[in-house]
């Protein structure tokens, strides 16, 4: 029994060695390919200038930042005409291949398939909301998503990684007003920026276990 413990245990702490270190949580760079829509967010985000919450409408009330429910593509793609004729919604690109699989998802009510890029391990536990009205940008985690054609990785996501902003996270500070502004820089030094931002709204250094391992 002991010996059957001890190859458990074993195998238990390699599996979440494997887990925790598996390419898409831990590899800066990494960038799979959205098998069935080819979502472009240096489009969007970028040249459209549309805010990370009208797709992500819950990062500032959830722990998640929920994938954008089909309804909110639609409601540019969709082009639905009233009873009288009169145009309801928006009616951009109603036609493109690229939009089948959103169409299909419309019709039938399959979700459609997203490859997640950024994904903790399942023992890490993290809340948008908490960080997004405190004042830590999109950015800070994401990089410049509105430049990016296809989304990549370009942070670590490792527990060093994390520790070193919950430590000092005055540098990645701004008001909660500015967390999706992605061209936004402070004046003066982003440091000094942060201290006020920080005793403004109270935040304190926190290295709790607790806070991410519950």
């Amino acid at each position: 029994m002991l010996l059957a413990g001890a190859a458990a245990g074993g195998a238990y702490v390699g599996g979440m060695f494997l887990v925790g270190t598996w390419p898409s949580v831990m590899n800066t760079g990494y960038s799979p390919v959205q098998p069935e829509v080819p979502f472009s967010h240096r489009l969007h985000a970028g040249e459209l200038k549309m805010d990370c919450r009208y797709c992500h409408n819950t990062v500032d009330k959830a722990a998640h930042a929920a994938i954008p429910a089909n309804k909110t593509c639609t409601n540019c793609h969709s082009g639905q005409t009233g009873a009288d004729g009169t145009i309801m919604t928006t009616a951009l690109h109603t036609t493109s291949p690229k939009l089948q699989a959103v169409r299909e998802s419309e019709a039938t009510g399959r979700s459609v398939e997203w490859e997640k890029v950024h994904d903790l391990a399942d023992y890490v536990y993290f809340n948008h909301s908490v960080h997004v009205n405190r004042g830590v940008a999109c950015v800070s985690c994401h990089g410049r998503i509105d430049k990016m054609e296809q989304v990549r990785q370009v942070k670590p996501l490792s527990m060093s990684w994390c520790l070193e902003c919950h430590r000092n996270p005055t540098p990645n500070l701004r008001e909660p007003s500015d967390v999706t502004n992605m061209e936004w820089v402070p004046e003066g030094d982003a440091a000094e920026f942060g201290k006020v931002i920080a005793e403004k709204y109270n935040i304190k250094p926190n290295t709790s276990c607790s806070t991410c391992h519950r």
